[in-house]
């Protein structure tokens, strides 16, 4: 997925649905989530409101 992605924010009249934009950054920080599947990020750091690095990452494997 590249470019800016989309969230709901809210309701309005016409569709029901209030669309904002994402920063590449955050789109980032998704994307990454979706392919660690299942972990933790212990120390993320935001500056200006876009995440910048995430200091601590563990995976997690479940032999189950």
């Amino acid at each position: 997925m590249r470019g800016t992605v989309v969230i709901c924010e809210g309701k309005s009249q016409s569709n029901g649905k209030v669309v904002q934009s994402i920063s590449e950054e955050w789109s980032r920080l998704i994307q990454f989530c979706q392919k660690l599947g299942y972990g933790e990020i212990e120390k993320l750091k935001i500056q200006d409101g876009v995440p910048v690095i995430a200091d601590v990452v563990r995976e997690k494997v479940k032999f189950t």
